[in-house]
């Protein structure tokens, strides 16, 4: 039977709601793994709010508010308040605040309140200009000759300030474009320049792994992505597999190169040539992980291909070093292991379609005049004798 926890309120096996965030942000979310420990939130009055898409901040609850994940609250801003969701509580804040690299507690803000409904509908209100308020924007930069493009736009939570994210290659002198903007939306206004891939994660969207972006759900910061990873890990070099949806190489490929990194350092070199009796043999490709080298006859070209273990090309190099050549590449080799059929690649889509058999039409006899005189011929045989006699 499922156990049932009194404290939150949930069904599990030894998790616990409150530690999910059920907000309505479904971005860079940290499950509270300590939500339903005794006196956690006593630790520290420190809580983590969330604002729109990636922005997040951290708060002191100073007035002890009862707060739980996915709750409204009201904090301090700039100017006036901001409204935002509360995504953590308790121990893990501390820890949180630490990768944020938050050397100062210092310049935290604090939490107001709880929002109310009338803060609430404000937030609503202005939430609902960012959209219009983006595309007249980008047509204002357009006609002041600028350089750039504002891929988004956020209101805080009060309608008195909007924070304008946008993207430019170079350095944009925007001061007579804030005076416009200052003048057509009447808020203060905020210049933040931000990445392609930043950009990416305030978008949101799915990669082509089918799950969702990295840099919209838990990635924080970027790592320069360079053509190596690719070359280590034997991908193609081809920009359009390459990139991401923020058209930049895609941060992935960081996450296994150390291992292909190390896997390489088994394989023989590249420019390496092989001698056998049979001629030289140059590299083709390299299935890394599973430490197969594929050779062939001709420089540029498929030719004649041979796949052995590294351990084998390993033994040729040593052999021909001391002069010695082989009779083949494949002999005390190991011959690279059948794979499994892959039926993505099968192109008929009938193919596990069941074929109809075709029902034999059966033979039917009639038993009429005309036929009544077609005889078999044996039995017409018979008659003529009859007939003889």
């Amino acid at each position: 039977m499922e156990e049932y926890n009194y404290k939150c309120g949930c069904r599990g096996r030894g998790l616990c709601a409150k530690g999910s965030n059920t907000g309505h942000y479904g971005q860079l979310n940290t499950f509270n793994y300590l939500a339903d420990i005794p006196d956690n939130q006593e630790v520290t009055d420190l809580v983590e709010v969330q604002f729109k898409n990636t922005r997040k901040g951290y708060y002191h609850n100073i007035n002890n508010l009862p707060l739980q994940n996915g709750d409204f609250v009201a904090v301090e801003a700039t100017a006036g308040h901001d409204i935002g969701t509360v995504t953590l509580t308790g121990k893990l804040v501390a820890l949180q605040i630490k990768k944020a690299n938050l050397k100062s507690t210092e310049e935290i803000r604090r939490i107001y309140r709880v929002a109310r409904p009338n803060d609430l509908e404000r937030y609503e209100a202005a939430k609902a200009r960012e959209h219009e308020t983006m595309i007249k924007s980008r047509q204002i930069a357009k006609d002041l000759g600028l350089e750039m493009k504002i891929g988004d736009v956020e209101y805080q939570g009060d309608g008195n300030k909007a924070i304008f994210y946008y993207i430019a290659d170079g350095r944009v002198d925007f001061r007579q474009l804030i005076k416009v903007l200052a003048e057509e939306f009447r808020v203060r206004i905020e210049m933040k320049q931000i990445g392609a891939r930043q950009e990416a994660g305030r978008i949101g969207g799915f990669g082509p792994c089918g799950r969702e972006l990295c840099c919209a759900t838990w990635m924080k910061n970027f790592v320069s992505v360079g053509t190596g990873a690719a070359r280590f890990q034997y991908l193609s070099l081809n920009p359009q597999k390459l990139a991401g949806q923020c058209a930049k190489l895609k941060c992935c490929m960081n996450y296994e190169v150390d291992q292909y990194i190390e896997a390489g350092q088994k394989l023989p070199q590249r420019d390496t040539v092989l001698v056998s009796e049979e001629g030289e043999h140059y590299f083709f490709k390299a299935d890394v992980l599973s430490k197969m080298v594929t050779y062939s006859t001709d420089k540029r070209l498929a030719a004649n291909l041979v796949t052995i273990s590294a351990e084998r090309a390993l033994e040729i190099i040593e052999l021909n070093q001391k002069g010695e050549k082989p009779s083949t590449l494949e002999k005390g080799g190991h011959k690279e292991p059948e794979r499994p059929v892959d039926l993505a690649t099968q192109d008929d889509l009938n193919r596990f379609d069941k074929k109809k058999k075709k029902k034999k039409k059966k033979k039917s006899y009639h038993h009429n005049d005309s036929e009544a005189n077609i005889q078999s011929p044996k039995a017409e045989k018979e008659s003529h004798n009859v007939q003889a006699d």
